[in-house]
């Protein structure tokens, strides 16, 4: 958050500067008031008013144009918090999202929205005339002690107002903040199974669940409004009390000659003022908590991004790939999902990686990505440890086709490359490497169908076709495929497996697979079962080694013949 403080220093100051001569400006209609009292009714100059309404007149409008400036400087610096901090936060939100398997939580997005509010907000510039109760209660005071005695006492009672209303809604407003997030969270990735639940008939019950969620934070809400709204009330109630016994107390000073109706009447107006800001500031109190809680989470989200070092920058990988005792436990609760597992496979090499489900082998995958680190362990490309590689440098020399595909809104060619500049021939390369571009050149408008990841246009095998080419745009050197035939047909298995022989040698691939076609065009196996190596080498050593443990556990089972009762009907039958 330094470097974001240094660059709002710059605006804010002016906001501060600009406060100050607003306020020495908000000054005339007092001065205006004293004059017209004390001079000119006592005189009956109509020069004297003259005047008096020409210099009003250009203060005023002084004032105007200083305070449309401020407040323009004010949304300059909104626009410098967004511009500023959005593609620092995206960044971390979608690192947040992929080691969480691709649930994003973008609440600190929605912490930049709130900032951009506060600052457009009026509580933020009440802030900065806030201090500027001090001075006027100190006019007030030259005028007359007592009169600054009363204005020193309701300056004080608005301001323990003000501390009172921070300290009796923080916490609830904080907690508040969190139920809606989540019951916006629940929302937001209930609609994303919209399909399901409409298919399954569960919308009625959804909504049960989101209006019980919203009933949850309407009932942590209701007392926060009634306090904030019974405070608000206080304050401005209190103000007008406070003018009035300011009045009352010039008035006896008036009947007793120790002051001037002129006198009176300015100094009340100069306490209307000097408290404006502070009634200000508890109206829209709710939204400066808010700001302010959404500057401690931001500034909490970006420390713990900053304690990354620099990294320098590594050559081009040649693809050679070691994992070595990898272990990883789940970052909630004690569950062991990948124990002790290694792997090497040279540039070139490609490792095919079987199991049950829930095997961990998708885990293993991300880990041999870097999305995820290890619990313990490393995973090394080309001798350097993932975690050295900055992610912007390594992203070019990966693909990666996970085992949901999702498509960006664009074109077909952009995403091909990766919503990157399209540069036609490598897209179309891409596209013939992964055998997808008869396949595209079928569609309505070839590369140029625009994809909409709401629309049923392109069908789920076509999708991860499409993200074959993606993941094989430009020149990867590490391919990563994780269940790619899962939704194709005959054709387009037959077009993956060919377009992982024309690989081989090239690039250096690890697919997950529950299919033995591709087994045939790979170099080496691993089956996991349970998080652990079950068996690893080349493809003929572990089929030659799960053939002699089925033959085994047969042999085990002595061959015993179980003979299963036939149902009723058929016994029936046969009697």
């Amino acid at each position: 958050m330094k470097p974001l403080l240094t660059l709002l220093q710059r605006p804010l100051l002016h906001v501060a500067g600009f406060s100050f001569f607003i306020n020495l400006l908000l000054l005339i209609p007092s001065i205006f008031m004293l004059q017209v009292f004390d001079r000119v009714l006592g005189s009956g100059s109509r020069d004297t008013l003259v005047v008096l309404l020409v210099g009003a007149a250009i203060g005023l409008l002084m004032l105007m144009m200083l305070d449309h400036v401020r407040g323009r400087l004010q949304g300059v610096a909104g626009n410098v918090v967004a511009e500023s901090l959005s593609p620092v936060v995206t960044k971390l939100v979608v690192a947040q999202g992929a080691r969480r398997s691709g649930r994003v939580q973008p609440e600190g997005l929605r912490d930049i929205a709130t900032l951009r509010s506060l600052f457009s907000a009026q509580g933020l510039l009440a802030m900065f005339d806030a201090p500027w109760m001090g001075v006027y209660v100190a006019i007030i005071w030259l005028a007359h002690p007592y009169l600054g005695m009363t204005a020193l006492a309701a300056a004080l009672l608005m301001l323990t107002l003000a501390v009172a209303n921070d300290l009796f809604t923080r916490k609830q407003i904080e907690a508040l903040q969190k139920a809606a997030a989540g019951s916006t969270r629940y929302l937001e990735t209930s609609l994303a199974n919209a399909e399901v639940v409409q298919t399954l008939g569960m919308t009625d019950a959804l909504i049960a669940r989101w209006r019980s969620k919203n009933a949850e934070v309407a009932a942590m809400q209701a007392p926060t409004a009634r306090r904030s709204v019974a405070m608000a009330a206080l304050t401005r109630t209190l103000r007008q009390a406070v003018q009035i016994i300011m009045l009352a107390v010039g008035a006896w000073l008036v009947i007793t000659g120790d002051a001037s109706p002129g006198v009176t009447v300015a100094c009340t107006i100069l306490l209307g003022r000097a408290l404006a800001p502070v009634e200000q500031i508890v109206g829209s109190w709710k939204l400066l908590a808010e700001g302010r809680a959404a500057m401690r989470r931001l500034g909490e989200l970006l420390d713990s991004a900053g304690a990354e070092p620099q990294r320098m920058t590594l050559p081009p990988p040649r693809g050679e790939l070691l994992a070595q005792q990898l272990i990883y436990r789940a970052p909630q609760g004690e569950r062991v999902l990948l124990a002790g597992v290694s792997l090497h496979l040279a540039s070139g090499e490609s490792l095919a990686i079987i199991g049950p489900s829930g095997a961990g082998k998708s885990t293993l995958l991300r880990l041999l990505t870097g999305v995820w680190a290890p619990t313990a362990g490393v995973v090394r490309l080309d001798g350097s440890d993932l975690s050295q590689w900055p992610r912007e440098q390594l992203g070019p020399w990966l693909g990666y086709v996970p085992q949901d595909v999702e498509l960006f809104p664009g074109s077909v060619a952009e995403n091909i490359a990766r919503l990157g500049e399209v540069d036609p021939q490598r897209v179309v390369q891409a596209a013939q490497r992964a055998r997808v571009h008869e396949m595209i050149q079928s569609l309505p408008s070839g590369y140029d169908t625009p994809v909409d990841p709401q629309s049923a246009l392109l069908s789920p095998g076509q999708r991860q076709r499409i993200a074959l080419a993606r993941a094989l745009y430009g020149e990867p050197r590490l391919l990563v495929l994780d269940e790619p035939n899962s939704n194709l047909d005959g054709a387009g298995e037959q077009a993956l497996a060919e377009a992982l022989k024309a690989l081989r040698g090239q690039v250096t691939v690890v697919v997950v697979t529950h299919r033995t076609a591709l087994v045939q065009h790979v170099d080496k196996m691993l089956v996991v079962e349970a998080g652990k190596a079950q068996h690893y080498g080349t493809v003929a050593e572990v089929m030659k080694a799960m053939q002699v443990k089925a033959h085994a556990a047969t042999e085990g089972a002595g061959h015993k013949v179980v003979t299963m009762p036939l149902p009723a009907a058929t016994m029936e039958k046969a009697s």
